[in-house]
């Protein structure tokens, strides 16, 4: 249906819909850095096609959204809980279901919490807990994400900079295990970074202060809530995924084998129809 920006409480959010108003609405929300790009058109088209109406849209200082001074975001990480709330409202959608990836689970998670009737259900992919919880600390990043971290250098004036940065996280973030398609990835970061009013206001993201967090537990989540998490995931190692789906009363696990971080093109084939099993109302106990 095209792009749209949308704007609410003098904020400008660039958003786009796929599929029927009339179908049960789906919330695509990003992690920080990155643009509604990463939900790949493709995937977005077949849930659409399984009969959602689906919303993806870009964060502040991504892609067309509202871009502040790199290095001065005027927001904190409440706020973009908030966007969030203020997609729904452009879209007259009272409550959604929202699917969150990284740390856009984490948001997808706080809108649950502070806004519980905006929310019929949780997809969380790639995600761990937004707010602090549980018996046991779950695993630290792997030693070669690490690494990376430590080592990174990027030119934030330099476009080809950016994208030789975003393209080796992108190789990191895969985890390992599987063909690496850095053709692909090089052709999405290079659209995502042409697209953004100012690329270099990405690395605002870094510099978030959290704003106020929520003050209930991941216990109070009432609505059904399906946790995706690969295998692989060297940021978030697969025990955040299980301890997440164990915080939350009835929340259901799906592992992908030999996954990565983020959602991947050989994973739409189990994704897509555990999504829209999940929003249809099939939430039968255990993990799948």
């Amino acid at each position: 249906m095209g792009e749209r920006v949308v704007e609410a409480d003098g904020i400008r959010l660039c958003t786009e819909s796929f599929g029927d108003p009339a179908r049960p609405p789906v919330l695509l929300v990003m992690g920080t850095g990155a643009s509604m790009l990463w939900w790949d058109e493709g995937f977005c088209r077949m849930l659409a096609g399984g009969g959602r109406f689906v919303v993806r849209y870009d964060h502040r200082d991504t892609g067309r959204s509202v871009t502040y001074e790199p290095g001065r975001p005027g927001y904190t990480g409440a706020d973009l809980v908030g966007d969030a709330a203020r997609v729904l409202d452009a879209y007259g959608i009272p409550a959604a279901h929202v699917v969150g990836v990284s740390a856009g689970g984490a948001l997808a998670q706080r809108l649950a919490l502070d806004h519980a009737d905006r929310v019929l259900s949780l997809v969380l992919i790639s995600t761990s807990s937004a707010v602090p919880g549980g018996d046991r600390a779950p695993a630290p990043p792997t030693a070669e994400f690490m690494r990376f971290v430590s080592a990174v250098r990027v030119d934030w004036s330099d476009a080809d900079s950016v994208v030789e940065y975003q393209v080796a996280c992108a190789r990191v973030l895969a985890g390992g295990r599987r063909p690496f398609d850095e053709a692909a990835a090089r052709g999405l970061v290079r659209r995502d970074v042409e697209r953004a009013h100012d690329f270099a206001a990405l690395r605002n993201h870094d510099a978030l202060p959290e704003g106020e967090l929520p003050s209930a537990s991941l216990s109070s989540i009432a609505v059904p809530v399906l946790v995706i998490h690969g295998t692989a995931d060297p940021m978030f190692p697969l025990s955040h995924g299980e301890a997440l789906a164990q915080q939350i009363p009835g929340g259901r696990l799906l592992v992908l084998e030999d996954a990565g971080h983020g959602v991947e093109r050989a994973d739409w084939a189990v994704i897509v129809p555990a999504v829209l099993r999940h929003t249809a109302g099939d939430h039968a106990g255990g993990d799948l």
